[in-house]
């Protein structure tokens, strides 16, 4: 077959970009692996451990909160296997949605291994290992990222996991080390801890959530510290023995110093993720690459004409949206548009309870660049709505250009965090102020004063503090 465009990867970034490419008038095919489409994301990353942090959530509330509004239901008992069922089922509507969206959208499904054999030749090779070659005017990678291996540790998804192992456990472990303290490990640590197990983090750096502020860093930690997490920051993992009773794990000082061993009945190994580019025939067909990402020019096209790259295999923030955003850009681009992404305003979520949302620069960049800029801060605990919903945790940071006042990074701890963030995330979009944000009409009671407040906290004028 011959098309306009042939995308590799279905996941978010993957499948958005040949929904546009079709709207757009391009005949386009997408070719997947799995049996199903969405990618890690949908099968086995965002959307199935969203479901379980929400049940847990859920679980946690029943436990421990709901007494407190007057709600009795005594001690609540885990049913494992109906939280998975619902997990699954998720799953299963998301990734059946996306098939539905490449048939109403007339994109065919090519299923099998892709691999670029030239500019405009794709191979895919189905599972039987019949291989079919297919022509198109331009191709996009579009094949995400996979799970950075720890040296010298083996993850077998049962004793020693990833994150795709940590989502079907089929029993909650006594006791569960993490290694690593980013996005990945503390999300999936609070799913295990909240449904009962001892969850201890182990991470190289000297903080948690690297590449976060580091206000927001220190004090989501130790609200992670009052939930029982236990943290070894500044700390290597040397080595995993495992046995008939879990796995002992040898640890020491990331500078040097005692060496130490934690016992536990699951390791999860979530250090971070790596573009996933093997056997896509890259090197032969002349791709350029840097540290295993596909090098791009601000047209998302690859040191080759006519193959572009998107998403977890180029430069930028692994994440899901971040893709997607590429994804329409280039589809629009190959369709003789103007396809853009704004780097500056891309939001990030850790969905832990409370949220931990983040979008432009943290102060600590903001002093790398020599940016003068003021800081206006407002706590939940002055919020009547979150005091009436028992969610005062947490605090909105909104930074501003001490010259322009234009607002240039927010970061939010706090529930529903990862929503609240979007109103700055269109602020900004806009080049608007933290004056702009400040009058604003907020409706009352809403979590989101706090926005408003911690934009009036950057003239010294807020309100309810």
């Amino acid at each position: 077959m011959s098309y306009d465009l042939i995308v590799i990867g279905s996941g978010p970034g993957g499948y958005v970009c040949a929904i546009r490419a079709a709207q757009l008038g391009l005949k386009t095919a997408i070719v997947e692996k799995r049996a199903t489409l969405g990618g890690t994301c949908l099968n086995i990353g965002c959307i199935p451990s969203k479901a379980l942090l929400h049940a847990s959530d859920m679980f946690e509330e029943a436990g421990h909160d709901f007494a407190a509004l007057g709600i009795n239901v005594g001690k609540p008992k885990l049913d494992l296997a109906a939280m998975m069922k619902h997990k699954d089922e998720t799953v299963g509507a998301n990734v059946q949605g996306v098939a539905f969206l490449m048939k109403k959208n007339k994109v065919d499904v090519l299923t099998g291994t892709g691999k670029i054999l030239a500019a405009g030749k794709v191979e895919v090779t189905d599972a039987k290992g019949q291989a079919a070659v297919h022509e198109a005017k331009s191709i996009v990678i579009a094949t995400g990222s996979d799970v950075a291996p720890l040296p010298g540790v083996t993850i077998d998804e049962k004793t020693i996991v990833s994150s795709t192992g940590a989502l079907t456990l089929d029993k909650v472990p006594g006791k569960l080390v993490v290694v690593g303290a980013g996005v990945i490990g503390l999300e999936l640590g609070s799913v295990w801890r909240r449904l009962g197990a001892d969850v201890t983090v182990i991470e190289y750096l000297d903080r948690i959530l690297p590449g976060m502020d580091l206000e927001v860093s220190k004090q989501f930690q130790r609200m992670l510290e009052k939930q029982g997490f236990q943290f070894h920051l500044g700390h290597k993992v040397t080595g995993v023995e495992t046995g008939k009773k879990g796995a002992k794990v040898s640890v020491e000082p990331a500078a040097g110093g005692e060496k130490k061993t934690i016992d536990a009945d699951v390791v999860l190994v979530a250090i971070g993720r790596r573009p996933y580019t093997e056997g896509l025939g890259l090197e032969g067909a002349g791709v350029a690459l840097d540290r295993g990402r596909v090098v791009i020019d601000h047209h998302f096209q690859s040191s080759v004409p006519g193959i572009y790259a998107i998403g977890d295999v180029v430069r930028g923030p692994m994440l899901a949206h971040k893709a997607e955003d590429e994804g329409v850009a280039v589809a629009e681009i190959l369709a003789g548009k103007a396809g853009h992404v704004n780097y500056d305003v891309i939001p990030g979520v850790v969905y832990t309870a409370p949220e931990v949302a983040s979008v432009g620069k943290t102060e600590e960049e903001l002093k790398e660049a020599g940016v003068a800029y003021k800081v206006g801060k407002f706590p939940f605990t002055a919020n009547g709505r979150a005091r009436a919903m028992r969610k005062n945790d947490g605090f909105v940071k909104v930074l501003a250009d001490a010259n322009t006042d234009r607002v240039l990074g927010a970061h939010i701890v706090g529930f529903g965090a990862g929503d609240m963030i979007h109103e700055v995330a269109v602020l900004m979009e806009f080049g608007g102020s933290s004056e702009d944000l400040a009058r604003t009409c907020h409706a009352h009671p809403t979590m989101s004063e706090a926005v408003k407040e911690a934009a009036l906290a950057v003239e010294k004028r807020a309100l309810h503090t």
